[in-house]
Formats: C-alpha cells, structure tokens, sequence
C-alpha cells in the first residue's frame, strides 16, 4: 500500500512556487535529448496538464550563430507551463540565448550542469560544470541578469565519489540566484549505472531555501513517492521513465493531489498511444520524423506477447504507413484475447 506521510501531502497539495512563477503541479518532465520535443511533450501533457515541461536542451553557443532559431526550440503557446533548457559554458552566450528562450515563450530558463555524455562535457558544458563552480556561478548570474524568469539549474551530485561537492555547489547556484535546482542523484562517472543516491538530494533540500527537485530512478508511483519521503524535495522530476511510458508524470501528479492510483493503461491503450506518437511525429517533420520514431515505438511494445517481434519490426519501418499497419495489427491481435506475458523483459539498453 503506498501511502504519503500527512505532513508530506499537506505540503504537496500546494502549488509549486519557483521564484515568481507557480506551477500547479509537484512533478516535472525532464529534457530528454532527442525525445521531449513538442510531440512527446503534447502526449505527456495529455495526462498531466498541470505539470511543466522542458524542451530538448539548446546549445547556446550554436544558437548565437545561427540566424533561425532550430526547431527544438520551438513551443506551442498553448503548452505553458514550458522551460527552455540551454547548456554551454560561455556565461554571455548563455544569458543571450535566455533571452531568446523567454522570447520564445519560455516561462522559466533551466541550465543543464548535469548532462554525462562525452560530447557536452569535452566542451565545457553539462556535468564538467560542477568541475568549475566558479564559472557555473558566473552564468547562473548573467543568465538572471538577462531575463525576468526564473532561472533554474538541474545537476548532479558530482563528478565522481571522490568529488562529491553538490552541497557547496547547490549553495553557489542559489546564491547566484537560481530559484530552483534539479539533483540527478548520481555522479557524472555513474552515468545511468547503479542506483542514484537520494540522501546527497536530502542533503541539499537541508541546506537550501529555493525548491529542490528529486530526480533519478523515478520509474513508478512508488518509487516517487519513496523519493520524496526520504528527501523531503519539494517534488519529483521524470526521466527514462516516461520513454514509451507518457503516462507516468499524470500518474504520479495524480497520486499526490489525491492518495488515488490510476489505472495503469493497457496494452492497448499503450499501443494506440503509440500510434498517436507515431503519426503526430510524421505530420511535424515527415520521414525524418518516422525514423525518429523508430526508438520511440520499441520503447512502447513491451509486455504483451509477441512484443518482442513487433520490437524488432518496429525499429526497422521506413513510412508511417507501415508503422501504422504493424501497430494495428498487434492491437487486433491483443483485442481478439492474446494476454500479457508472465516473463519480465529488460529494456533500459537503450539508456
């Protein structure tokens, strides 16, 4: 039986205020590169109206050189609550791309200083940030200077064990004026491995006066719930589980307004969002869309016989048409009485 401590749910009965702006909802969608564009956030929105989203992260030193801003950054006006994420380690070309965001429709600015991967970090940018507290500090600055939105920061621990500094560096963003931060409970050397370390996001929670935001290994109602049991955040941050799962952030949203567990959806209902998914990607980018949609739909074709094999046809579909025809038939197949497989398929390779 999942349950919240009443102190716990008179606190998360309450909006959710980052600096100026009120969110009415405790539970956020991360930025996932190449996954939470306005499609994937239009799906997610679809059960948790309430909650914020976060576009894709922007590279601010590209946006300063291109003359039409890329379509990642694109937001529907009707999509509020909306953040822009922007990463870079140029404090100027941070502030110049806020200022771009908030023109865009951006009702906060988050700076990612957690991002692992290679690419961003060689550069400067993501996680390699918590490497250089000063410079992490100096932007935070620039970027509040530059725009009257809130400025968020969303990091992780620390680079490795042996630098674990998210105490002295959460109190660094704050002083510089972010109204909010976001702790990915692992080191930039864990990647995804292991189990992300919730006490260091208590521990923050402790020291700083802004909201603190519990993110990593939030799969489930249940596993929200025991992160903000033991970290006292002020909410919960979804990442790896909504990829084929746009469910969960409503889930969970609806589970702390009211005590109530929703029904999990079906196979079906999985599939026909699927298809959704796959036909709002091919109306917004064409083909290139449909190949983006490959990864997409193996995320959803899980747990139900012959999941596999749709699996491994899904990721190989050229049109929408064919993507289209193979969901429908699985859904044909599941109506006519197929039932859920017993085995337990593990499918977190993708992250």
């Amino acid at each position: 039986m999942i349950s919240l401590s009443p102190i716990l749910q008179a606190k998360l009965s309450q909006p959710l205020k980052i600096g100026s702006f009120e969110v009415k909802s405790r539970v956020l969608q991360s930025p996932l590169s190449g996954v939470t564009d306005m499609v994937f956030r239009r799906l997610v929105r679809r059960y948790a109206p309430d909650s914020m989203m976060y576009t894709e992260m922007v590279n601010a030193t590209g946006l300063h050189y291109v003359k039409q801003l890329p379509k990642i950054m694109e937001v529907d006006p009707k999509e509020r609550p909306i953040s822009i994420q922007l990463f870079d380690c140029r404090p100027d070309f941070l502030a110049e791309a806020a200022v771009k965001a908030v023109a865009e429709g951006a009702d906060t600015v988050d700076i990612n200083m957690g991002c692992p991967v290679n690419k961003i970090t060689k550069n400067g940018g993501g996680s390699s940030l918590l490497r250089q507290p000063e410079i992490a500090e100096a932007i935070v600055r620039e970027v509040v200077k530059a725009v009257d939105v809130p400025v968020t920061v969303k990091t992780r621990i620390g680079w490795n064990d042996k630098e674990i500094i998210i105490l002295d560096f959460a109190k660094r963003m704050e002083d510089a004026g972010a109204k909010m931060i976001t702790i990915h409970g692992r080191t930039r050397a864990q990647g995804y491995n292991g189990n992300a370390r919730w006490e260091w996001i208590g521990r923050v929670k402790e020291v700083l006066s802004i909201p603190v935001i519990g993110n990593g290994d939030i799969f489930s109602v249940a596993a929200a719930v025991k992160c903000l049991e033991q970290t006292g955040a002020d909410g919960v941050m979804c990442s790896r589980g909504t990829l084929g799962y746009p469910f969960l952030v409503g889930e969970i949203d609806h589970f702390l307004k009211t005590g109530e567990m929703l029904q999990p959806p079906t196979p079906i209902q999985r599939l026909e969002c699927a298809r959704d998914h796959l036909q709002a990607l091919w109306e917004y980018k064409g083909d290139r869309g449909v190949r983006q949609a490959r990864k997409h739909m193996t995320w959803y074709a899980k747990g139900f016989v012959g999941a596999a094999e749709l699996r491994g046809q899904l990721s190989l579909i050229e049109t929408v048409q064919q993507g289209l025809d193979l969901i429908d038939k699985a859904i044909e197949q599941l109506a006519n009485g197929f039932e859920l497989e017993d085995e337990i398929e593990s499918d977190l390779a993708f992250v």
